[in-house]
This record gives structure tokens, C-alpha cells and sequence, in this order.
């Protein structure tokens, strides 16, 4: 997988990058079918201080062979909004793995009117 973050308003350099390359190999292990030079994350890091209080964005996209996804975080520091992220893009990377394996044409109905054996 191709990666390029930019840690443009990021302080603690350190801590997030490690926080980063978990999630990507988190991503790695999700992404095992896609040939490797095929995905690309591109991420960057921004902050708002216009407001009374300093919040930190998150945004995140990743282009597949089957199509591209977007997420972003927020919170007080660089941390949260990374982990809110990622946590994000898993959610709908599982959802359209999902789709494209058609798992909802397998899914078994439920016998509502089941009869009774007595």
C-alpha cells in the first residue's frame, strides 16, 4: 500500500506516527486481496483555532481497484481525531468488502411462520 501522510499541525510528532502505522497495518491485513501497488492512503492532519477552542482535524482517503473511501475525525488533539478516523474507514472498508462479495445475497432468511410439532 502506498501511504502519505501530512503531519503539517501535529506538536508530538512521535506518538501519532506510531498511532498511524498501527491503524495502516490494521488496514494492511483487512486489505489482503487488493494488489499492494494498486491501494493508496493519502491522509492529512489540519487544525481550526478560529474558534474559542482548538480542535483538531483528521481526513483520510483510500483508493481501491473497486473504489475510494473517505473519513474523517475530529477531537481536542491529533490522537482522537486519528483513532476516530481509522476506526471510520474500517467500518466502511468491512461494509464494502461486504458488498462486493454479495453477502447479503447469501444471507440465510428467517422462518417466521414456522410450524409448530405438536
Amino acid at each position: 500500500m502506498k501511504t502519505s501522510i501530512s503531519y503539517r499541525y501535529v506538536h508530538a510528532h512521535q506518538p501519532v506516527a506510531a498511532e498511524v502505522a498501527h491503524h495502516v497495518a490494521k488496514l494492511n491485513r483487512l486489505l489482503k486481496s487488493y494488489e499492494p501497488d494498486l491501494v493508496q492512503l493519502h491522509g492529512a492532519f489540519t487544525q481550526n483555532s478560529h474558534s474559542h477552542r482548538e480542535e483538531h482535524f483528521f481526513s483520510i482517503n483510500l483508493a481501491l481497484p473497486t473504489g475510494s473511501l473517505h473519513a474523517t475525525g475530529s477531537g481536542e488533539n491529533p490522537l482522537g481525531s486519528c483513532k476516530q478516523a481509522f476506526s471510520e474507514l474500517e467500518g466502511q472498508l468491512k461494509k464494502h468488502q461486504s458488498l462486493l462479495r454479495k453477502d447479503y445475497e447469501w444471507k440465510r432468511k428467517r422462518e417466521m411462520d414456522k410450524p409448530s410439532l405438536e
